[in-house]
């Protein structure tokens, strides 16, 4: 006699918890035996959840997440594939109580000057950004504005801001790799996979980036380098994000901080905050 196969998916048509778990384990290169250590989780008690034998405990969710070291959105789906509530809220960014956090991200936007600084989610939406952001681009465009808001189009549209980055092929290709590990921590956002369809689409994308390539790891710092009429323009960029968050808005906030990579791009920066150049 043999067991029946483990249900994939609620009646709601959200995936089981064991669907979950092992599609976070396969995108991380994990076994069974490798989570069941990390977690400390024995490795018989993983193998009865992943197959829907088993109903974990939150304590046993948490090990779990921490483990595969998950976003709190992922694991607050970890939780309602197991029947449980969310422990972690989503409150917008402009709410109340959010208001000490909201000043603190005013302030370090504030110190970044008189180089760039923008506030990114997870899916590349650009939430807000310094005057030196909005000078630099405007310098950078010839007054032309964007028609996007997300980063990524903005980067890859050839009618947008790729056309005055002069080492783009080394840009888009760091910005393809983020977006793939999104997804591969994120894996059932649809919207994730539409944003990598969309910009795999746009002119010359090489069709060789949608497969993301085992064991290639970036520079750990890329200059990215922008033609400007005042000559070349470099940058090397920072991300600060928030310790030990409790809130999945903030879990998923960037900001992005631009710092010159050489003298002559902190002179522009300074003369376009001075009114000097226009």
């Amino acid at each position: 006699m043999t067991a029946a196969p483990a249900p994939k998916r609620h009646p709601d048509g959200r995936p089981a918890i064991g669907v979950l778990l092992r599609e976070q384990r396969a995108s991380r290169r994990m076994s069974q035996l490798d989570l069941a250590h990390e977690s400390g989780v024995s490795a018989r008690h993983l193998g009865f959840i992943e197959i829907g034998r088993t109903q974990p405990s939150r304590e046993v969710i948490a090990r779990l997440a921490d483990a595969l070291d998950l976003p709190l959105r992922e694991h607050n789906a970890l939780l309602l594939a197991a029947g449980y509530a969310p422990q972690y809220g989503e409150r917008a960014l402009a709410s109340p109580s959010m208001g000490s956090l909201g000043q603190a991200i005013d302030l370090i936007l504030r110190h970044q000057e008189p180089y760039p600084a923008f506030v990114i989610s997870r899916r590349f939406e650009v939430l807000a950004a310094n005057d030196a952001a909005m000078r630099v681009n405007a310098f950078l465009m010839e007054g032309r504005s964007s028609p996007h808001t997300n980063l990524l189009r903005q980067v890859f549209d050839p009618d947008d801001f790729r056309p005055v980055i002069a080492n783009w092929p080394e840009v888009a290709a760091k910005f393809v790799r983020q977006l793939q590990d999104e997804m591969m921590a994120s894996p059932h956002d649809p919207a994730l996979r539409r944003l990598l369809d969309d910009i795999l689409r746009y002119p010359d994308v090489p069709a060789a980036w949608r497969l993301r390539a085992p064991g290639a790891e970036p520079d750990p710092v890329l200059t990215m380098v922008f033609d400007s009429r005042a000559g070349p323009l470099r940058f090397f960029e920072t991300i600060t994000t928030f310790a030990a968050p409790r809130d999945v808005t903030l879990d998923e906030l960037r900001i992005d901080c631009a710092f010159p990579a050489d003298d002559h791009t902190a002179q522009v920066c300074a003369r376009l905050a001075a009114g000097e150049l226009r």
